[in-house]
């Protein structure tokens, strides 16, 4: 615990020096008599004669650029009971305006323009509403900590046109769209941002220094906004589906009613549910052949728990896949059993999420999930003698086992900001399962705490779990320090990370390992002025040691560097070499505790390069190696590459083809354990990956997207096996080979997923959304079979096809109880 006590005194004892200051531009703004008309032409009688917000500032590529007479920005601003309106005529030459037609917060080729709202003034806590010329509209809740999260999406109004001298957007947000407290006057941070994709050059109206601080810190302030109400922030998504899956002669039919529901319960706090879930949209995982000691995770895909979702993150506790993942329980088989329909993932019933700040900066967020009791069906297979006829018959019975009980998955976190750069957070995750299933709870303390000048930023976590099991609780501890210097062009940092033996948060966060007393260091220089040839640089290095923590004992280190640039033509290219120095020991291999694999001096390094995307063809590519200094490991090398070229055909069609090829011989991992003795093999592995994307946007409200993705991979393995030593050598001297196995290690592993997918906006929050998709798979033993050769083994296999139609539609509450009134009056 000696560890956490000089944690607490470090973040206890931040220090605090001269004060962080500049000067904020303020706009002043007027209520509406009548508001303006959502149509992109300033010709309304509210924008006459009120104050503009102009004289924007370079920031990127090179600071302290005033904007000129043929680039400026006006931006006028005013109000009423129900929105806030913004107007704005951002000249330009209406031929260079860069205008793709993307589908919603897809930024794409585009010249762009942000409004950044904050009505708590504090710095941290943004909104951005993004429009582009095309029409389209972004928007994201953004943080220091968590950055942009455009997962979360609001309902507002926005008209854009482009005009001889440029191009004019109006925007209409309502209050429900915010969260601001219940005061009669008050004082917003405001921020806009002008982005012009052709030279990637970025103006703000409010200057801001890159060099340091967040983002947020250089908003300036909307001032005039008085006597207006929260609104009753209610808002319903009800929702109807239907889907058509076939699979091997099989179909299968599935129709859904469900709702989601938002609801501001107070000015700043709001609930977000979803009554009745409906995943079937979600997309395919992008499965992989995974040869390692660690599980394999995927990204979200389900709306509802990546929106919204920033206080829960903190301190990556919450994995939010393990809802409705896979079943937790372990059934024993016995003789001549085996499972009939053992479910891939549990059926969520409902979740909900209550998240918002007060004025004085206290996040409150409080989630909780629950998920379905499910059971599997096992079928045992007896040969029984017949007494009476003296043969022998078959006799199949079958039971149900529970895999996943009913379980019930909250989190609470609390987080104070101060300083308009700090927060100090307590986050607890709990899972409870009925029965004699697993439980588990885990605390975490954090502080994210940077000095007033913005100079220098310390992070500090501690944190504790506990899970029981069969009436037994193990009780684990882990924490992180972190401490940077964030300022100026050359940056350091040091970090410390530990967690015990016992330390585990897989019940509703991620943790691939545990048992870890590490401590990494690096250093940085990067450029804020371009230079003769270049907008910017960026070169560091670093160097990491790790330890067990229990036994404390070495496991390794290694050092590296890498750098990354972009030219004045706008081609982005850099490279990394990394060395682990000595000898490593890896305690997880070897897939026995205590045990551990040693491998010495690899050596790897990797360039890219990715050309401007603004031109007809672009490309990305990467092409790297890896290899070992170790005198009885020779010939033992990877090599992999990466090409990826894009073809955008016209504004509407982009299309984008990636080919990801890693060929490595003579590599050495675990294979099976035999009575003790721990089996090592040595592999050939080839993996290729091909996969296309394209999209068809008939226009900001209507497009056509295509996914398409082949994985293979090939493990071949020498006929000679080895086994593991205890002084974590491999030796061949027992003389196993592969016939000595259960089953043929070899691999060949095969998939193929395809998604096309139309969307159409007929509303505001209102969609209508189609999919097909189509998925094959195999893993056999014919690791020497070509790529074609797998391909038609691949494509002989029976194929899964889902055709899902999905209507959603937006009402808001407030506009609802006004269509009555009128209709009442009338």
């Amino acid at each position: 615990m000696k560890n956490h006590h000089t944690l607490f005194l470090l973040l206890t004892c931040c220090f605090t020096l001269t004060s962080f200051a500049q000067d904020k531009k303020s706009l002043n703004i007027t209520k509406a008599a009548n508001a303006p008309k959502i149509d992109g032409v300033l010709d309304d009688d509210v924008w006459r004669n009120i104050e503009i917000a102009k004289d924007f500032v370079q920031f990127r590529p090179k600071m302290g650029i005033q904007d000129s007479t043929q680039i400026r920005t006006e931006v006028k601003v005013t109000y009423d009971d129900d929105a806030i309106y913004f107007g704005a005529h951002l000249y330009d030459d209406p031929s260079k305006i860069m205008n793709q037609i993307t589908s919603r917060d897809s930024f794409g080729q585009n010249d762009y323009f942000i409004v950044v709202l904050n009505p708590n003034n504090d710095a941290q806590n943004d909104t951005f509403f993004i429009v582009f010329p095309s029409g389209t509209q972004a928007d994201a809740v953004v943080t220091p900590n968590n950055g942009e999260d455009y997962g979360w999406n609001a309902v507002w109004d926005s008209a854009v046109k482009i005009v001889d001298d440029g191009w004019v957007f109006e925007i209409k947000i309502p209050y429900r769209a915010l969260r601001f407290s219940n005061q009669d006057i008050q004082t917003w941070g405001l921020q806009f941002h002008r982005h012009f994709r052709r030279d990637r050059s970025q103006f703000t109206w409010n200057p801001i220094d890159v060099t340091q601080g967040n983002l947020g810190l250089y908003h300036g302030e909307l001032t005039g906004i008085k006597n207006i109400e929260p609104p009753t922030r209610l808002s319903f998504y009800p929702f109807t589906s239907g889907i058509l899956k076939t699979f091997d002669g099989e179909t299968k039919t599935n129709f859904n009613i469900g709702l989601d529901v938002k609801y501001g319960i107070t000015e700043n706090f709001t609930i977000d549910a979803t009554l009745i879930p409906d995943f079937s949209q979600a997309a395919f995982d992008n499965l992989t052949l995974n040869l390692g000691p660690f599980e394999q995770t995927f990204g979200e895909q389900r709306q509802f728990f990546k929106e919204g979702v920033d206080l829960f993150s903190k301190g990556r506790l919450f994995f939010s896949r393990r809802i409705g993942n896979s079943p937790t329980g372990d059934i024993e088989l016995e003789d001549n059993e085996e499972f009939i329909n053992y479910p891939k993932e549990v059926k969520v019933l409902n979740a909900i999420k209550l998240s918002g700040r007060t004025k004085n900066g206290l996040g409150i967020g409080v989630f909780n999930a629950v998920t379905e009791k499910t059971e599997t069906t096992i079928q045992k297979t007896e040969e029984i003698l017949n007494t009476t006829t003296n043969t022998l018959e078959t006799v199949i019975t079958n039971r149900h086992e529970v895999v996943e009980p009913t379980a019930n998955y909250n989190i609470i976190v609390l987080d104070q900001q101060f300083n308009g750069n700090s927060s100090i957070s307590l986050i607890n995750t709990n899972v409870m399962r009925e029965g004699h299933f697993r439980d588990a709870n885990v605390t975490g303390l954090l502080a994210d705490i940077t000095n007033k000048r913005n100079t220098y930023n310390i992070e500090g976590q501690v944190k504790m779990s506990n899970v029981s099991n069969d009436g037994k609780t193990e009780t684990g501890y882990s924490s992180f320090f972190f401490i940077r210097k964030a300022h100026g062009n050359y940056r350091y940092s040091f970090d410390h990370s530990f967690a015990d033996t016992k330390y585990n948060i897989n019940d509703l966060g991620l943790q691939q390992r545990n048992n870890f007393n590490n401590f990494g260091a690096d250093f940085s220089y990067r450029t804020f002025e371009p230079t003769n040839k270049l907008n910017n640089f960026y070169i560091g290095t670093w160097i990491n040691y790790r330890r067990l923590a229990n036994p404390s004992t070495y496991t390794g280190g290694n050092g590296g560097i890498s750098f990354n640039a972009q030219t004045k033509t706008l081609h982005n290219f850099g490279g990394n070499v990394n060395h682990q120095f000595g000898k490593q020991f890896d305690y997880f291999e070897p897939r026995t505790e205590g045990r551990f694999f040693i491998y010495e001096n690899r050596f790897n390094t990797n360039v890219w390069v990715s050309t401007n995307y603004n031109k007809f063809f672009a490309f990305d590519a990467n092409v790297g190696g890896a290899t070992f200094f170790e005198k009885a490991r020779k010939h033992s090398n990877s090599f992999w590459f990466g090409f990826s070229p894009r073809f955008r055909f016209t504004d509407k069609l982009l299309i984008t083809y990636s080919i990801n090829s890693d060929n490595t011989k003579n590599g050495r991992g675990y294979v099976s354990t035999i009575d003790d003795d721990i089996i090592f093999g040595q592999r050939d592995r080839l993996s290729l990956t091909n996969s296309i994307s394209g999209s068809y946007n008939f226009n900001s409200f209507h497009s056509l997207t295509l996914t398409f993705r082949n994985n293979w991979d090939t493990v071949t393995y020498d006929n000679d096996l080895y086994t593991l030593q205890n002084n974590g050598r491999l030796t061949q001297d027992l003389g196993y080979t592969t016939l000595d196995l259960d089953d043929d290690p070899n691999i060949n592993f095969n998939t193929w997923n395809l998604d096309l997918g139309y969307s159409w906006q007929f509303a505001p929050g209102s969609f209508l959304t189609a999919l097909y998709r189509n998925r094959l798979f195999n893993r056999d033993t014919a690791s020497e079979d070509s790529y074609f050769e797998s391909l038609n083994t691949l494509l002989d296999q029976p194929i899964q096809h889902t055709f899902s139609l999905r209507l959603q539609y937006f009402i808001d509450y407030s506009s609802l109880k006004n269509v009555f009134k009128k209709k009442s009056n009338s």
